[in-house]
């Protein structure tokens, strides 16, 4: 006689079989069943625990990798001081430099096409309407609305009565300073003066300084102010990784004269001309300066510690 036999739980096709009646022969299947159970399960348990050591034993690993490995300014430190060494930009972002560009209400249109003509130059600027004051007055305003658009410098168009305009620059933010005022004279946007120099939008400049900004202590501040202004960072997202312009700041007459230029190479058109030129500067391609505009010129009038005020 045979007998269909089956656990009391659900069972795989492949766990049932066909036992034979007697009552020793089942209960000897059945604990036959049960300790293949336990030994696959022991399998799977001891097959997790390896798992889990073998990652444990990796991480420990990757730390150990970690504490011998120098980190980012000691393997600079090891680059700088090697003086064969050549260092190698990466281009990232890393300079957060903003610059809040705006104006007072009242400004007439010459002094608004200048403005203008600034955010042209700085990729990195933030755009802001015209400033009404009311109570709380100029400074704080300017401030709030730097610290709201998250800006570290601000480059501030005051005009009165139409005529006289004053330029203001400073750094706002943690710093709070320093800020310098200048009256605003000789202006020139790039529409009325149509030189035939260009540049690409949103390219690096080249800042120039003369020899006075290294030799006077109120201009060697000045140049700080300069470069964070109009100096763009590296790799910014509204910037081109080109360098086809110089803007230039002198100081002449207690004034400070500031010019923007394009660097033109010109190429020989034959070889006469190559050998020329290659004969004058050693170089066959001919490099010059073409005035791209805007020009302007700023009278110091006062340096501040802080931010639109202070001593």
């Amino acid at each position: 006689m045979i007998i269909w036999f089956c656990s009391d739980t659900t069972v795989p096709d492949t766990t049932l079989h066909w036992l034979p009646s007697s009552p020793t022969s089942i209960l000897r299947s059945i604990l036959a069943m049960e300790k293949g159970k336990t030994k696959t399960a022991k399998t799977k348990q001891n097959e997790l625990l390896d798992i889990v050591k073998a990652t444990n034993s990796h991480s420990i690993t990757e730390e150990q990798e970690m504490t011998e490995m120098p980190n980012s300014k000691e393997r600079d430190a090891d680059v700088t001081d090697d003086p064969n060494s050549i260092a190698v930009s990466d281009g990232k972002y890393r300079n957060k430099q903003r610059c809040l560009v705006l104006c007072l209400r009242g400004a007439t249109a010459r002094y608004r096409h200048l403005l203008e003509d600034l955010r042209t130059l700085l990729p990195h600027h933030k755009k802001e309407s015209k400033l009404d004051p009311g109570r709380s007055g100029m400074a704080s305003a300017v401030n709030d609305i730097a610290e709201m658009r998250s800006c570290n410098t601000v480059v501030f168009l005051e005009c009165r009565k139409r005529q006289d305009a004053y330029l203001w620059v400073g750094q706002v933010g943690n710093s709070r300073g320093p800020s310098a005022k200048f009256h605003l004279t000789n202006v020139h946007t790039m529409d009325e003066l149509r030189l035939t120099g260009n540049c690409m939008k949103g390219s690096r400049p080249i800042l120039t300084f003369d020899e006075s900004f290294d030799r006077l202590g109120h201009l060697k501040l000045l140049k700080e102010l300069f470069t964070d202004v109009f100096g763009t960072p590296r790799g910014h997202p509204k910037s081109k990784p080109f360098v086809d312009r110089v803007m230039a700041f002198y100081y002449a007459d207690k004034k400070i004269w500031v010019r923007n230029y394009q660097i033109l190479e010109q190429q020989p058109t034959n070889a006469l001309e190559a050998h020329h030129a290659k004969k004058q500067s050693g170089q066959e391609a001919n490099t010059s300066l073409v005035e791209i505009g805007p020009r302007f010129v700023l009278n110091p009038i006062r340096i501040f510690r802080g931010s639109f005020g202070g001593q």
